[in-house]
């Protein structure tokens, strides 16, 4: 196993789940109209009632807390009303080319350069700027053929999370070269049984004597979901972001295990596809397109059950920790002898998640050894 190999691997899932990362992240709100305007939900920002003044405090919203958690964003949250700006990057064909900081949309209440932010995506308006986004009037022409490449939190995750494998495999391979047959220390020693297990257990038992050949990418891929994954459980900067449990990153993640398989496939491998010896030409008929169908529900089950399984942990977490705040607005009796109970839950959550964390990545892993398996097995002969 080389360190080349492993940067290679390393390199490749990023500059590929980038794209995708922005092919999700732009979208523009759907009308039939030319010029529409953007309205504020009034569930999503339910507040009392209007006699009750100004100044009245919104009520909870515990369904937009956690959409807002496991969503992307524009800017990262710090404490309070603090939040770190994030670079917004359009380019539009009429307009050109706009660079400037989120914190310009002021968290989506005002308009800036001919953009607003709404429910998470930068639409193209024809308001001046500093205007109340809420009211601003979308120019739908202008907002379907605007290209956005901002640095989004997911974004900004994904560039942490890459930057930190390159950093752990390197530092683990001067180790080695530098304490070459002396026992492992430090960052070399907590690592060490993790790329042992992954090329023991994982590799060698489900691809075989041709492990070699794909471990750098097996490797890569288990790092770096596990690594997102802890990421995304710590609530302060630089985690809290959602990124495995993003459809777009666990998509591309399973069509590089597509790719793999497919192009590793042997004449072994593609004659059990198309035509399984020893079967029938009649159940031939019925057996192929089931088989073809299942090599594109392999990736399909790798991308749903990694983002699936992400996504449904931080919601139970959060909708816990959300049973304070509701309870709380009926009394503060009900908030303080929700919390215990919450707080509790919560924790449990919270340690569960560092194992799903790990498991997740070694299912991922795992299934991903097995069909490249599958695909270079060598025929048995009796």
């Amino acid at each position: 196993m080389s360190l080349k190999s492993l940067l290679r691997h390393a390199f490749l899932i990023t500059a590929t789940l980038l794209p995708g990362r922005y092919a999700a992240q732009h979208s523009s709100p759907d009308s039939t109209a030319h010029h529409a305007t953007i309205t504020v939900d009034a569930d999503a920002h339910a507040t009392s009632s209007p006699d009750e003044g100004h100044g009245s405090i919104e009520k909870f919203n515990a369904g937009k807390l956690i959409m807002d958690h496991i969503g992307d964003e524009h800017g990262w949250h710090l404490w309070g009303h603090t939040s770190l700006p994030l670079p917004v990057i359009l380019y539009n064909s009429e307009r050109g080319l706009s660079l400037f900081s989120s914190g310009r949309f002021d968290h989506g209440h005002k308009t800036y350069g001919g953009y607003a932010l709404h429910e998470g995506h930068v639409v193209a308006v024809d308001a001046p700027d500093g205007s109340d986004a809420h009211h601003a009037a979308v120019n739908e022409d202008l907002a379907a053929a605007t290209v956005d490449l901002s640095i989004t939190k997911n974004v900004a995750t994904l560039l942490i999370v890459s930057a930190l494998l390159l950093w752990v495999f390197i530092s683990v391979a001067r180790a080695y070269t530098r304490r070459a047959g002396q026992a492992p220390t430090g960052l070399q020693n907590l690592v060490e049984p993790i790329i042992l297990f992954v090329r023991d257990d994982l590799a060698k038992s489900a691809i075989g004597h041709r492990y070699e050949r794909y471990l750098p990418y097996l490797l890569t891929a288990f790092f770096f979901i596990f690594f997102s994954n802890l990421l995304g459980l710590v609530p302060f900067f630089p985690g809290g972001a959602n990124l495995t449990g993003n459809i777009a990153v666990t998509v591309v993640l399973a069509v590089i295990t597509f790719l793999i398989v497919t192009f590793s496939g042997n004449k072994h491998y593609w004659h059990h596809i198309f035509a399984m010896p020893g079967v029938p030409g009649w159940v031939l008929a019925i057996l192929t397109p089931v088989e073809i169908l299942g090599m594109f529900l392999k990736p399909f089950v790798l991308a749903i059950r990694l983002f699936a399984n992400i996504t449904a942990g931080h919601i139970i977490a959060l909708s816990f920790f959300s049973l304070i705040f509701v309870f709380g607005e009926t009394s503060a009796g009900a908030g303080y002898g929700v919390a215990i109970g919450s707080w509790l839950f919560t924790v449990f959550m919270f340690m569960l998640e560092l194992l799903v964390a790990f498991i997740q990545a070694y299912v991922f892993t795992f299934l991903s050894a097995m069909y490249i398996g599958a695909a270079v097995e060598e025929p048995h002969h009796h």
